[in-house]
């Protein structure tokens, strides 16, 4: 159930995400949900792709400084407050957020949410517990 994330740290200068994204797009990468966040000197890029280990690969292979991290993916009904509930039971159940971003697409009547957990185990046992739908990272990579 654990989603394999790629992140890239590149610096904060004109069309280095450019080149990123390019680099996955010439080798058939298929970005599937992304983050960014900046400081004044470096980013970092969180991706979901179709294909972790080769992005990875590829991306080492050209030079950017990657790294990979394990998280959940998570569909929450599409309606207002869904997200809500799912965050409740993380927090009802101890399990604490460290950052989160929205997945680009979504399943039938659900919005897919990313999640970086402290205890991805106990996140998905207890989301898991109350209804909340964990995806299989194949489900995830295929979307």
């Amino acid at each position: 159930m654990l989603v394999k994330q790629i992140s890239v740290f590149i610096e904060n200068k004109s069309g280095r995400l450019a080149e990123v994204t390019k680099t996955l797009g010439d080798n058939g990468i298929d970005i599937k949900a992304l983050s960014v966040a900046d400081t004044a000197d470096f980013g970092v890029l969180r991706l979901i792709v179709n294909r972790p280990d080769d992005a990875e690969r590829i991306l080492r292979d050209a030079g950017f400084a990657v790294s990979r991290t394990a998280v959940i993916a998570i569909g929450v009904a599409d309606v207002p407050g869904g997200l809500s509930v799912a965050l409740g039971i993380l927090e009802a159940g101890g399990v604490a957020i460290e950052y989160m971003y929205a997945f680009i697409g979504k399943m039938k009547d659900e919005a897919l949410v990313i999640l970086r957990v402290e205890n991805p185990e106990k996140a998905i046992e207890v989301l898991g517990g109350k209804g909340i739908q964990v995806l299989a990272a194949e489900t995830v990579y295929g979307l």
